[in-house]
């Protein structure tokens, strides 16, 4: 199964991106990219999800609600507010922008909601080269869903991040069982890198250089680094679900390489974060 997928390699419609559970050849995440300049309905079918502007505005009806999204001009320029979509649901989205519509298959109806930029916690993790900012959309300290989990990674130009190599490929204490999808943009057309690597038992091997539009699927392994190339900021949206009866996000570093977090008790953030002026 191709686990990078290059910008436009899967698009579909007014869609620019899209990934199924079918498709990955996995039981939960999904993405869809939407391409908007006017009105287009989205049905959600069997998962709840969500509507994240990544560039632009819109307005989002569905279930009897309305919700003014008004967005951001740039994925590096701000948090941006959202719309929760519940599964079975049909949403009418007009505006004009590139919105993201990360998903996870779901048995559970939840309400359509509206999330405010103003509620987004965004935090920064690391240090030195390996300071990066993460902004938590729907995860299960800060927004209310059954499956989905979804943040975004902002990096600068020459660090590293999803640092140590991480993995959450198995149901036991500390660590839960997530697929996930790393959708990327980078800034003035650059480039970076994304290593997946896996064990004797479960082997995946990638290492691709990702531009924006780009994909990268990850079913097991450990994950990381993801390398922004000097000069050029990196974004990444992750999307997660699996089949575990709690949601929740539960990572263990590759041994190998856990001692790396020691180091950056001696070390400053870097002074380029937080982006677009987020505290």
């Amino acid at each position: 199964m191709k686990r990078y997928h290059e910008a436009g390699s899967t698009a579909d419609g007014p869609f620019s991106l899209v990934v199924t559970p079918e498709s990955a050849g996995w039981g939960y995440s999904g993405l869809r990219v939407l391409e908007l300049d006017g009105t287009e309905t989205v049905a959600t079918g069997d998962s709840e999800a969500l509507v994240l502007p990544l560039s632009g505005s819109c307005t989002v009806e569905v279930s009897g609600e309305k919700f003014e999204l008004a967005g951001r001009t740039g994925v590096f320029d701000a948090v941006t507010d959202f719309a929760y979509l519940p599964r079975d649901a049909s949403a009418v989205i007009t505006g004009r922008g590139r919105f993201a519509l990360p998903s996870a298959k779901t048995e559970k109806h939840l309400p359509a909601r509206y999330g405010p930029a103003s509620g987004v916690p965004s935090e920064l993790r690391g240090a030195g080269i390996c300071s990066r900012q993460v902004n938590n959309y729907c995860l299960p300290h800060t927004f209310e869903a059954d499956q989905l989990l979804v943040c975004e990674v902002l990096t600068p130009g020459g660090n590293w991040s999803s640092y140590p190599p991480h993995k959450h490929d198995e149901a036991r204490e500390g660590e839960c069982e997530l697929e996930e999808i790393y959708y990327f943009e980078v800034a003035d057309g650059g480039m970076g890198y994304q290593r997946v690597y896996g064990t004797e038992e479960r082997p995946i091997d990638v290492l691709e250089e990702v531009r924006s539009g780009d994909v990268v699927l990850i079913p097991h392994g450990w994950h990381g680094p993801s390398m922004a190339a000097p000069g050029y900021d990196l974004y990444y949206l992750n999307v997660m679900a699996g089949p575990g009866p709690e949601r929740a996000w539960l990572i263990c570093d590759d041994p190998a390489h856990a001692w790396v977090r020691q180091t950056w008790e001696s070390q400053d953030v870097d002074p380029r974060l937080p982006f677009g002026g987020t505290k």
